[in-house]
């Protein structure tokens, strides 16, 4: 199980490394001191992959970036004068972010209580801890640790740069994949939380508005106070039943290389507004290494996301721009610095091309307006009131507390007299490219397993909305404008008790018949890490204490095994392996029947000879363990065993790929 203090010091290498390098540039480039943690991951680990890629991942290769990039920001961010350095957040702002962000990674934790374990919610998304595991102990260029057979390259068909990161935390500090990802999801939050603290702050003059920020992140839906006022099932009477669009804390929890990517877009967007005002080479520099981590962090906010608002951002950056010969210097900086973006995020988008083709979905967006109203509305109109139910309900129900204050804030400060014009231009920016968030969320959805497209695609929203609306509040008590205020703080009391909710199941997980199991589960991986080579491949039941988390998954493979699956089950096969679905569909029916102990022999010979399962791992969970078709098939031959416990078997030599 994860160590605390594992945890703690992978926390702390990373935010000494991301904060002193974002914090040199921040400096240099004169921005605002809140954006360094969030600038320093991306500038860090958008030049860190193509070099260790080269280089490879070890611990004498991580410690040696770590020290040329300290003292890289050492030297860029000693020369600066003092009058060109903004106002940095006060110490009790970066503290009460680091306190929320202990919220999304308590969701990572295991709940010790006596002799059982239990998971919270997340834990389903968090099943990626396998891909640090991997690159940890296997290095660079990442290999696919949830399938191995044959119709694959063996490589990861995902954008994982976040979790090199977490990858190269667990390297330095020689902790767990787990121990890294519960760091790098609390490092994540506190940039996020930082980023905005830092542009709400500057957008409204007044350090109130950072602890509107923390305020207004902890607020969710109103889908728990519907039901809590007016009965159980309110809101699937009134909203279609399907996931609507989630706050921040419920992302941060959920998915933290997503939220990283929103944080790198909007750093992207304030970027392209200051390189309208002072172009350089820099700033295009910079620009394009926050282009690349957003690309490699999530492709759907990234690419199609941050693609859809470029265009418009660009155009209006363009006739922004004064004078004639400065506006000449945007374009040839911003277009310098879109080349070296591609040029950076090339070999990752070039996986993500072949991956997309070997899956056999097509084009991997469609246009599919969001479900929003219920079976209250009749079917005849249902789909054609949706599109507009979608501004007018469904973003004001589950974004009750940013959506109408931060939308109030944009227009005023694109109206007022006192908004200094490149003030005005970032507040443009921002808004544009939450606009562009909403938009493809409301119209599009991802055809590749989950609608990752449409529920991700509003993260950039939410970060702006959210600081704005923090802008907004900060200026409106402080001006004051009471109907304003008023109403702002009447919508984030009542999207309270939903983030509240969020806070309570982090914190206190999901009990399961499995409980007791897993926790006796990390001698097991024990056993199995024994009799397994570091790059070999293992066979469980994709199954197993599948009822820890709120969907099946093979959860304790995952968290635990620190070696490579030959199938590790459906949920985590469709998104990661590059396969059509009925392939995998039918993977997923071979290996359950394998570990229900109602396959043939033959079948049995092909996980060694076909899906390269070296070790087989059989518990009394299974049905093979009383059916032994592993033992029958002589393509196996046991290699360790615990009474009611476990039994591990090997592949004969020639049976298997290897």
């Amino acid at each position: 199980m994860p160590s605390l203090w594992n945890v703690v010091l992978c926390a702390a290498a990373g935010a000494v490394l991301w904060t002193s390098v974002g914090l040199a540039l921040s400096r240099r480039l004169g921005l605002e001191h809140g954006l360094a943690p969030a600038l320093g991951w991306a500038a860090v680990h958008a030049a860190a992959l193509p070099l260790l890629l080269v280089l490879g991942l070890t611990r004498g290769t991580a410690a040696l970036l770590v020290v040329a990039a300290l003292a890289l920001a050492a030297l860029v961010g000693r020369r600066v004068a003092e009058t060109e350095r903004p106002p940095g957040l006060p110490w009790w702002a970066y503290a009460a972010a680091a306190l929320l962000a202990l919220a999304p990674a308590a969701a990572i934790f295991p709940k010790i209580a006596g002799d059982s374990v239990m998971l919270a919610g997340p834990m389903y998304d968090h099943a990626k801890v396998a891909m640090i595991d991997d690159m940890a102990r296997l290095g660079l260029p990442a290999g696919n640790p949830f399938f191995g057979g044959t119709g694959t390259d063996g490589r990861l068909a995902y954008y994982y740069l976040w979790h090199f990161g977490a990858a190269l935390l667990a390297k330095l500090v020689g902790a767990s994949g787990w121990e890294a990802d519960i760091a790098a999801t609390w490092l994540t939050a506190f940039a996020s939380l930082s980023l905005m603290m830092g542009l709400a702050v500057a957008l409204s003059r007044r350090r109130a508005a950072a602890l509107w920020v923390v305020a207004l992140s902890l607020a969710a839906s109103l889908r728990p106070l519907l039901d809590a006022v007016f009965g159980d099932g309110t809101q699937y009477r009134l909203l279609a039943d399907y996931q609507g669009p989630e706050s921040w804390l419920f992302q941060a929890s959920w998915v933290p290389q997503h939220l990283a990517a929103a944080s790198c877009a909007v750093l992207a967007a304030l970027l392209i507004a200051r390189l309208v005002s002072r172009p350089s080479a820099g700033l295009a520099a910079v620009l394009a290494l926050t282009v690349a981590a957003g690309f490699e962090s999530s492709a759907w906010i990234g690419g199609i996301t941050f693609a859809a608002a470029a265009l418009p951002l660009g155009v209006a950056m363009v006739a922004a721009a004064e004078p004639q010969q400065r506006r000449r210097r945007f374009i040839a900086y911003a277009a310098a610095a879109a080349a070296a973006a591609l040029l950076l995020a090339w070999p990752m988008l070039r996986e993500e091309y072949a991956a997309t083709a070997s899956r056999a979905v097509g084009v991997p967006i469609a246009l599919y307006p969001y479900e929003v109203l219920g079976p209250v509305v009749p079917k005849s109109v249902h789909r054609m009131l949706d599109l507009p139910a979608y501004w007018l309900v469904l973003l004001v129900v589950d974004l009750p507390a940013i959506y109408c204050a931060g939308g109030a804030s944009l227009a005023y400060l694109l109206a007022a007299r006192d908004t200094a014009p490149a003030q005005r231009r970032i507040v443009l920016a921002l808004g544009l490219l939450a606009a562009a968030g909403l938009v493809v969320a409301w119209l599009f959805i991802s055809t590749i397993a989950n609608n990752d497209l449409g529920w991700r695609a509003v993260l950039p929203a939410v970060l702006v909305l959210t600081t704005l609306a923090a802008a907004g509040l900060a200026r409106w008590i402080a001006t004051p404008v009471p109907r304003a205020a008023t109403a702002a703080l009447a919508l984030l009391a009542l999207g309270l008790p939903g983030g509240l909710a969020l806070l309570h199941e982090n914190a206190v997980g999901i009990a399961a018949p499995s409980d007791a199991v897993f926790a006796r589960t990390p001698a097991l991986w024990q056993a199995v890490r024994d009799v397994t080579a570091p790059d070999e491949r293992v066979a469980n039941n994709p199954t197993f204490l599948g009822d820890m988390v709120q969907w099946p998954v093979n959860i304790s493979w995952a968290l635990l095994a620190d070696r490579r699956s030959c199938f590790a089950g459906w949920d985590l096969a469709r998104p990661y392996v590059a396969l059509p679905g009925p392939a995998i569909d039918a993977l997923d029916r071979l290996f359950k029947r394998v570990f229900a102990g109602d396959a043939s022999a033959e079948e049995v010979r092909s996980l060694a000879s076909a899906y390269d399962c070296r070790v087989v791992l059989v518990t009394p969970a299974d049905g093979a363990w009383e059916r032994d078709v592993f033992a029958a098939s002589g393509a196996y031959r046991l290699v360790s065993e615990k009474a009611d416990a476990w039994r591990i078997y090997r592949a004969r030599a020639g049976d298997s790929q290897g």
